[in-house]
C-alpha cells in the first residue's frame, strides 16, 4: 500500500512540476475583475486560461490603473521576478496609464522611462530563463464624426515596437489588431466590445455608462482570441512550448 501511495505521490509531483506559468502584466484592460459572473467588465487576460491546456497556468498579475512606473514602484514586478522560473512566459502590455501626464506616480516619458521600464521587464525575464512577449496597448473606441478611428496612445506603441525590434522580443502589435477589430464592428456596433449601458440596464450601473476603453466579456474574449491567433503565427523558437500549450 505504501508503495502505491509513493508512486501516486511521485506522479502528482511530476505533473505539478511540468506546469508552465504564463504571467500577464499590465493595466485594467487586462486585469481580473471582481464578480465575473455578474460584472459586465472583463480584462482580456482574465479570459485567457480557457485557451490553454492544463499544463499551462495563466497568472494574471495585471492591475487596474497601473503604469510601468507604478507597477515597478509598488514592487509588483519584484514579486513576479522572484517567482519566475526557466520556461515561463511573460506578456507585457502597458501604456494606457503611462500617458497620465497629470499624475506623477504613473506618468512616464515614452522615449525614456517607459522605454527603459520595458527593457527592464525584458532583461529580467530573460535572466530567469523566462520568455517575454511585448504587446502594444489595445485601441480605444475613439471614432470621430466621420467614422474614423482616431489613435489615442501617442508614442507609447512606437516605443514598444522599437524595444521589441532592438532586443529581438516576440511581439504582438495589439494596437493594430484591435483597431481592425473596432473598425470591423463600426462606430455603433463596437459599443458591444466595451461598456455602454443606460441607467438601470445593468445592476452594476445606476447611471448611464459609456466607457470606450474597458472591455465587455465579448470584447475581452475577442481580444484574447486575437492574442492566441498571433502567437500561433509568430515564428520564434522560444514560443514553441507556448504554441503547443494552446488547445
Amino acid at each position: 500500500m505504501k508503495y502505491y501511495l509513493f508512486i501516486i505521490c511521485l506522479i502528482t509531483t511530476a505533473s505539478f512540476a511540468q506546469k508552465t506559468t504564463l504571467y500577464t502584466i499590465g493595466d485594467s484592460t487586462m486585469a481580473n475583475k471582481k464578480d465575473p459572473d455578474k460584472n459586465p467588465e472583463h480584462g482580456w487576460a482574465q479570459v485567457l486560461q480557457p485557451f490553454f491546456k492544463d499544463n499551462f497556468v495563466v497568472e494574471n498579475k495585471a492591475v487596474n490603473g497601473r503604469s510601468t512606473k507604478s507597477f515597478i514602484n509598488e514592487k509588483r514586478w519584484d514579486s513576479i521576478y522572484k517567482k519566475l522560473k526557466k520556461g515561463d512566459y511573460v506578456f507585457i502590455e502597458f501604456g494606457h496609464n503611462d500617458e497620465k501626464i497629470e499624475d506623477s506616480t504613473r506618468y512616464t516619458n515614452p522615449h525614456t522611462s517607459y522605454r527603459y521600464n520595458l527593457i527592464r521587464f525584458v532583461k529580467e525575464s530573460r535572466e530567469k530563463g523566462a520568455t517575454p512577449i511585448l504587446l502594444t496597448s489595445i485601441a480605444r473606441r475613439n471614432f470621430n464624426e466621420k467614422g474614423v478611428l482616431v489613435p489615442t496612445h501617442g508614442d507609447y506603441p512606437l516605443e514598444t515596437r522599437l524595444v521589441a525590434q532592438e532586443y529581438k522580443v516576440p511581439f504582438i502589435d495589439l494596437e493594430y489588431y484591435t483597431e481592425l477589430l473596432e473598425q470591423s464592428y463600426g462606430p455603433e456596433k463596437s459599443k458591444q466590445l466595451h461598456l455602454h449601458f443606460k441607467a438601470g440596464e445593468n445592476q452594476y450601473y445606476d447611471k448611464d455608462k459609456a466607457d470606450d476603453t474597458h472591455l465587455s466579456l465579448k470584447g475581452a474574449t475577442a481580444i484574447a482570441q486575437i492574442v492566441i491567433n498571433q502567437i500561433k503565427k509568430l515564428e520564434d523558437p522560444s514560443l514553441e512550448k507556448l504554441k503547443k500549450g494552446i488547445k
